[in-house]
């Protein structure tokens, strides 16, 4: 781990989580919770083999990561943040809040994976009628579905799918993105190749 010798808070912690991939790994473990080895690979397109392990080790020793041998039938070692490392949430908030701006259009290789709809959830939706009914909003792109649960005021986000859904969007990411950040109206959405079934109107109480 290189360091720039500077006695200032802002090097110090770059010193730690400047390193390409570093913070990836956090967003990965703050959004999925322990991961496996291979989780994180999945996880993360793009990253060599060794250059994920070297990552591991850096954040285990600057006391971000620890690793557990999980119990059988699992019989893995399972990667945790530590409570220093769970510091970082809202720096990766605010990241991906300050990235949104460049989202407007993928670049034709970029590659999304759908528990990645988490942070745009949780900066775009804000349940404007808590005492409302509970809505289950669900995701389906490339991979597993993901559904958005908005009850008693959160929003929550997580993969799966949902026996009775409010709400269905089909489509590339870069729409459904469009569709939940206002940036796009049903109808355009539709128009664009998005398909919606059920009620976009439970979009109002989430973005109006």
């Amino acid at each position: 781990m290189r360091s720039y010798g500077q006695y200032c808070s802002v090097a110090k912690a770059l010193d730690v989580i400047g390193d390409r991939w570093t913070l990836l790994i956090v967003r990965e473990l703050l959004l999925q919770g322990p991961c496996r080895y291979t989780d994180l690979r999945g996880a993360l397109p793009g990253i060599a083999t060794n250059m994920l392990a070297d990552r591991l080790r850096e954040l285990e020793a600057a006391g971000l990561v620890r690793r557990e041998e999980a119990e059988p039938p699992v019989a893995t070692t399972l990667f945790h943040l530590t409570d220093a490392g769970a510091d970082l949430s809202p720096i990766v908030t605010a990241l991906g809040a300050w990235g949104v701006r460049y989202m407007a259009e993928p670049a034709e290789n970029d590659e999304f994976r759908n528990h990645w709809f988490a942070f745009p959830a949780s900066l775009f939706l804000h349940d404007r009628e808590p005492e409302g009914p509970p809505i289950a909003i669900e995701l389906r792109t490339t991979g597993r579905p993901a559904v958005i649960e908005v009850a008693d005021g959160a929003v929550s986000t997580r993969l799966g799918t949902t026996p009775s859904p409010d709400l269905v969007l089909s489509g590339s990411p870069n729409l459904i993105l469009g569709l939940l950040s206002a940036r796009l109206s049903p109808d355009r959405a539709r128009e664009a190749g998005l398909e919606i079934k059920g009620d976009a109107g439970v979009l109002e109480r989430l973005t109006g």
